[in-house]
């Protein structure tokens, strides 16, 4: 019997260590597991949106133009500073007469000489037609008495009275060439003459003031300088009055409405600022972008909401990012956009999938996305939640394939 369990040992041991063998050079063989990033699917909080550049301005500005031309002072205010309604913020000065060559003065001293004569001339014709005026009413009125006694015809009176009313024509016509000759004249002193001159109130100094209390934003003049009427001075505004406008594409647009939740992020402090969305323009304007694509933006103007206090270091045309909220839900199971996968297999028909992992092996599972933001998705059915999912899968990666974690799934579950 010992015999023969010798012999069985002999014979089956060489075929034992050949299986062994051959095994292990299988193991060694087979391809390795894929390596994959995985990321745990979790119950979490949901926006819908878009994001865009917008910057701050002072909802009520006031800019400052000179009302006419003259000298302006030097601004004594500086960007920043501080002013109350009505404070007289610059001064203006009235221009005097130009330098005159002597060419111009005598031409100018002519023009006065030829605007007295013709002044005289006109006055010497007012004295004739108020002679003649006087003549001919006194000859209508000793016709009349004669006529009354039947000593005079009716055509003699008619003749004398018509003289008359032409006589004081005469005289009115010569008084209206008088006083367009003295305006000439008056007009060619004016020329040589000082401005105010004549009229002292306008030789004074004309004083702008602040349509309203707030902080000077912008000086477009310092120096003493001479400006003309309608130049902008200065504009004033209140930077604790702030608004937000942001330009958005048009097709974004169309799916804001007045009262929507604002975010503002990249402003510079802590955390980020709530606002309302108050006003979209009706009109859009064409805007070329960086890759030098023609846009149809519109400007949306939004308010902040909250306490002042937070955002006390913002100003006026402050950069900031706008981020608009369309829809947003809780308790949504989520998993990276990344790990969904489009499907258009014909045995089962169109519709999307995602792998999980499994003990050690990747499984595809069929499942209904729902909702989608820019980098999670919402998943309807198909999925539980904790379930580890591969983010990024590769070409490659199939069904039942052995695959190894890169790294361990965040624990990000709410």
């Amino acid at each position: 019997m010992r015999s023969l369990s010798i012999l069985f040992w002999r014979r089956l041991a060489p075929a034992l260590i050949v299986l062994g063998l051959a095994g292990l050079l299988a193991w060694g063989l087979r391809a390795p597991a894929l390596l994959v990033d995985v990321e745990r699917a979790y119950l979490g909080h949901l926006e819908q949106g878009f994001s865009a550049e917008g910057r701050t301005q002072v909802m009520e500005r006031y800019r400052l133009f000179a009302p006419l031309s003259g000298e302006l002072r030097r601004l004594e205010l500086e960007v920043g500073d501080w002013v109350e309604a009505g404070e007289v913020v610059a001064r203006l000065d009235a221009l005097g007469a130009p330098v005159l060559d002597t060419r111009i003065l005598r031409e100018a001293r002519a023009r006065i000489a030829a605007a007295g004569e013709a002044l005289r001339a006109a006055e010497a014709g007012v004295e004739a037609a108020q002679a003649a005026q006087i003549f001919r009413g006194a000859e209508r009125e000793r016709l009349g008495a004669l006529h009354a006694r039947g000593l005079a015809a009716r055509a003699e009176l008619d003749s004398a009275e018509h003289e008359a009313r032409q006589a004081a024509a005469g005289l009115r016509e010569a008084q209206a060439h008088a006083e367009a000759a003295r305006a000439n004249l008056e007009a060619a002193r004016a020329f040589l003459e000082p401005a105010g001159a004549q009229n002292p109130d306008l030789s004074g100094v004309v004083e702008l003031r602040a349509p309203a209390a707030g902080q000077v934003l912008a000086r477009f003049v310092e120096s003493r300088q001479v400006v003309a009427a309608g130049e902008a001075l200065m504009e004033i505004g209140d930077p604790g009055q702030l608004e937000v406008a942001i330009d958005v594409l048009s097709s974004d647009a169309v799916r804001l409405a007045p009262g929507m939740r604002v975010w503002f992020e990249r402003w510079g402090g802590e955390g980020e600022l709530e606002g309302r969305l108050r006003r979209i323009e009706p009109h859009a304007f064409t805007k070329v972008s960086a890759l030098g694509v023609e846009e149809q933006r519109v400007w949306v103007i939004a308010d902040f909401v909250g306490s002042p206090e937070r955002r006390a270091r913002l100003g006026d045309g402050y950069r900031l990012d706008a981020r608009f909220v369309l829809w947003e839900g809780d308790k949504r199971l989520l998993v990276p956009s990344s790990a969904l996968l489009r499907r258009a297999d014909e045995g089962r028909g169109a519709g999307w999938s995602l792998f999980v992992l499994e003990q050690g092996r990747a499984r595809e599972r069929t499942v209904v996305p729902g909702r989608r933001a820019a980098l999670e998705s919402e998943i309807s059915a198909g999925l539980a939640p904790g379930a580890v999912v591969i983010v990024h899968p590769p070409r490659e990666l199939a069904d039942g394939m052995r695959v190894r974690a890169r790294r361990p799934p965040g624990a990000t579950s709410n």
